[in-house]
């Protein structure tokens, strides 16, 4: 009854656990700021609507919108309007990219652990995903023998995720010139998604845009202007890819929601500052999460340099699903790191994305959970 594309993808595993959770709960399992947008760009939907715009728009966004975004990433390309899709969310614009480039029987390789999107997307297209591996040793930033070793002819485009979600990777200009090189000598598309791309903490923004002509740019508005309920994204791109993922586009969405684009403008003009306000709380999140984690024995931390998650190992000889479920028992929520990939199994990924005192209050709830595993 249903088709084979249908049945070979599952679930993802955040929402199964998300079930899990009963009444008040602390949340560090979701993958949003916990922030509301700019109070001008709130007001700006407002007087988006008021001002009509409540029609169809341009089925790759208003011009005016995608002048701004190739003006805001200028530094790095001679980018124009013509480079820039306007998509509902980061979400869309890797299924519309995907849906673009991917033949039956076409590799692509992802991180693992990676974004759940990455390989359901894929086999959707009539992929084979083919997953490289990250490790908390090396910063879960990709290995060159990892990639090179699962490169075959049938390889069409390799995705990265710089900063990363799960685990706060970051990427730095030795890393990116690595799966440069990589691509240009197994003429490879190189699939970038940086929706996190100013959510970074020890150093400025690096990106794969201007490194290479292959290159898909995916970002959106959700994480750097805190509107993930608003599902608006952008792909930077060469011409000829903005022309044909454009079709899939409009096939599947018409065009991006109006007024949310009236206020994406503005949020471009006026809101950077918010976004620096945003990281530097982040920034002591952080620091919090990772100093009351690294005093709980058979937890290892590791240090994000950006995003807002913390993607700790697992050291005591127990199921890590059970410790989650425990932990989510006793109102915490938080995510098993093989929701991201076999390779996240010794995992549990926490988004700081919360105050301060809720931190404190679900790492002493964790540490509680842990003792009780280890005492077992």
């Amino acid at each position: 009854m249903f088709s084979d594309r249908v049945k070979n993808i599952e679930l993802s595993g955040i929402r199964k656990i998300f079930d899990l959770a009963q009444g008040d709960v602390i949340n560090l399992g979701l993958g949003e700021p916990d922030f509301h947008p700019p109070p001008e760009v709130i007001d700006a939907l407002s007087e988006g609507a008021k001002k009509g715009y409540n029609k169809y728009g341009p089925s790759k966004g208003f011009p005016s919108l995608r002048k701004a975004l190739a003006q805001k990433y200028s530094q790095w390309g001679d980018f124009t309007e013509n480079n820039v899709l306007v998509t509902v969310g980061g979400t869309e614009a890797i299924m519309a990219t995907m849906l673009s480039l991917i033949n039956p029987g076409d590799e692509v390789l992802y991180p693992n652990p990676g974004f759940v999107l990455y390989k359901p997307h894929t086999i959707i297209a009539g992929g084979k995903p083919i997953d490289y591996p990250l490790y908390q040793e090396h910063d879960f930033v990709p290995q060159q023998d990892d990639i090179l070793e699962r490169i075959t002819p049938k390889t069409k485009a390799i995705i990265v995720n710089s900063p990363n979600n799960p685990t706060g990777g970051v990427l730095d200009d030795r890393d990116i010139k690595m799966i440069v090189d990589i691509a240009e000598d197994h003429d490879l598309v190189i699939i970038s998604d940086e929706v996190y791309f100013n959510i970074i903490y020890e150093s400025e923004p690096k990106t794969f845009l201007g490194k290479y002509d292959k290159l898909i740019f995916v970002n959106s508005f959700s994480k750097e202007y805190a509107m993930t309920g608003w599902r608006l994204g952008y792909i930077i791109a060469p011409e000829e890819y903005i022309e044909q993922i454009g079709k899939i586009h409009y096939y599947t969405v018409a065009c991006p929601q109006s007024p949310i684009e009236y206020a994406a403008l503005v949020a471009l003009e006026k809101s950077s500052y918010y976004t620096k306000m945003m990281v530097e709380k982040f920034k002591k999140r952080r620091d919090l999460i990772y100093s009351l984690l690294k005093d709980i024995p058979g937890v290892v931390p590791n240090l994000p340099k950006g995003a807002f998650y913390m993607f700790p190992k697992i050291t005591i000889d127990i199921p890590v699903m059970d410790i989650v479920k425990e932990t989510v028992k006793r109102g915490v929520l938080c995510t098993p790191g093989n929701a991201f990939g076999d390779n996240g199994e010794k995992h549990i990924r926490f988004s700081y994305a919360a105050s301060e005192e809720d931190i404190r209050k679900a790492m002493e709830i964790f540490a509680e959970v842990i003792e009780r595993f280890r005492k077992a």
